[in-house]
């Protein structure tokens, strides 16, 4: 067995913590300079631009996050927008007012309120591809002097997260940095091609690493590739699970190799567009979403904007924001959030199919203010896990996913030691409910949970009937604990 191959069957040979599969939800942050222009095209998802209109994919793009790359490209929305607005000002003049905002924002106001929505964990962009970096790092960018903030943006958002009994973790943008490589982007082919060589790779490691011995995060997560080679990957791996023993990385660090440099020749990039393209424009309706390739190592995949139809054996985590994309968009009303029914009949289904939920916030760049829009689904959450919750935390997927009653609602499952648990997704407003497809065992309990009130079952063949002695009153889902015998 070579050098390379060893390691990974050591690193591979790690269980996954129990914390994280337990956790079942947290909250992602994107938040820097472009909240404070927080301006994108009006698309409907990522997906629809790569479908609809690919050769301006990533100008076109919801993401407000990426407006440094979109201004730059004559024609855009973006581009006009700040021309409009900004007189064509450098994307770096955003940095001073967005410091500014800073002292409106309270670490521990935004702790206690992904706290009271049930959330069990906190990863925090630190660095997103415009390489502005949240914390006053000693690795200094050569390119943009002082292209980070004064204060440690990350280190107080730690504290608190944890001070509020969370786990904390990181997001580091380690396949793009817009500060090394500023070519404009308009392809998917030329975002994979764009990740910068040079000093990069070099200070995208010392950063990883200044980090973890920081930080010491609980969730190590990296964005679209790595710039350096798999065996200093996996040593950073060994390392950072030294120092964070319990730690996880995510499926998003696909090391550089001979393919990367390729990419640089324009034939082969274009190659790439062309096959991209046929293969977005092709996509059915239910292939929306990115999911990342796997990679040699990861501890848990992440699609993004997508939610897999079958229980994975490996766990994973659903990634989205609450609207089109993830940076704050102030022209977003609240059409263009997703429902709370939407997002936690999703959430439900994840964890049904071993996965994990990570919410974005987008908070707004002036004042660290987090919309009105997103903190009512925070709270709609919150509601809902305090009187759910044990279907949802610590739970494990059943022998299968999905069910359904006899008129048509969809049911899920999760499981705990001697309990098995079903949610029923919407109102459920009848007195008995029919479940199909589904056999309890004799001396079987069955309570709803929120209110604990006992519910009768009757086996029906292959079927169960679930009388209600109160009314169900939730509007979103209804969650009942069957406590088997010992």
């Amino acid at each position: 067995m070579g050098r390379v191959d060893s390691k990974l069957a050591q690193l591979k040979s790690r269980e996954l913590p129990t914390w994280f599969d337990d956790a079942k939800f947290g909250i992602f942050i994107h938040w820097g300079a472009f909240a404070i222009p927080a301006f994108a095209p009006a698309t409907e998802s990522l997906s629809s631009s790569l479908e609809d209109q690919y050769d301006q994919a990533i100008p076109m793009s919801p993401y407000s996050e990426w407006y440094e790359n979109a201004i730059k490209v004559k024609g855009s929305p973006s581009h006009a927008f700040h021309q409009k607005n900004f007189g064509g000002a450098p994307y770096r003049d955003f940095k001073k007012p967005f410091e500014a905002g800073l002292k409106h924002w309270d670490a521990d106001a935004w702790a206690e309120t992904f706290r009271d929505a049930g959330a069990r964990y906190v990863v925090l962009v630190t660095k997103h591809h415009d390489g502005l970096c949240l914390w006053p790092s000693r690795h200094q960018n050569k390119h943009v002097p002082g292209w980070n903030t004064e204060r440690d943006i990350v280190g107080e958002l730690a504290r608190a997260v944890r001070v509020a009994g969370m786990r904390f973790g990181v997001y580091y943008s380690g396949g793009i940095d817009w500060s090394f490589n500023p070519t404009p982007i308009h392809t998917m082919g030329q975002f994979i091609a764009s990740q910068p060589g040079g000093d990069y790779p070099d200070y995208a490691m010392a950063q990883t690493r200044e980090l973890i011995e920081r930080y010491e995060p609980s969730v190590l997560w990296n964005d679209i590739s790595w710039p350096t080679g798999l065996e200093p990957l996996l040593d950073l791996f060994a390392d950072y699970y030294r120092a964070v023993p319990d730690g996880v990385v995510n499926d998003r660090w696909m090391a550089r190799d001979w393919k990367f440099d390729l990419f640089k020749w324009g034939p082969v990039w274009r190659y790439v567009d062309k096959k991209l393209k046929q293969a977005y424009m092709s996509r059915g309706p239910d292939e929306k979403g990115l999911v990342p390739p796997e990679i040699p190592f990861s501890d848990f995949r992440t699609p993004e904007f997508s939610i897999l139809a079958e229980t994975q054996a490996k766990k994973w985590e659903s990634t989205r924001g609450m609207s089109h994309g993830f940076g704050y968009r102030r022209d977003d009303g609240p059409d263009d959030y997703a429902s709370i029914e939407e997002l936690l009949h999703g959430f439900i289904d994840t964890v049904a199919r071993n996965g994990n939920l990570l919410l974005n916030v987008g908070p707004r760049g002036e004042d660290g203010g987090i919309p009105d829009e997103q903190m009512a689904i925070l709270r709609g959450f919150g509601t809902w896990m305090r009187a759910n919750g044990n279907a949802i935390y610590g739970t494990r997927p059943w022998e299968r996913s999905d069910g359904a009653t006899l008129c048509g609602k969809e049911v899920r499952f999760t499981a705990a030691p001697n309990r098995l648990n079903l949610i029923v997704k919407g109102e459920v407003p009848e007195a008995e409910i029919l479940v199909k497809n589904l056999m309890l065992a004799a001396g079987s309990n069955v309570s709803r949970l929120g209110d604990g009130s006992p519910v009768e079952w009757v086996q029906q063949g292959a079927d169960v009937a679930f009388r209600f002695s109160t009314p169900c009153t939730d509007p979103l889902a209804t969650a009942l604990a069957v406590h088997l015998p010992v």
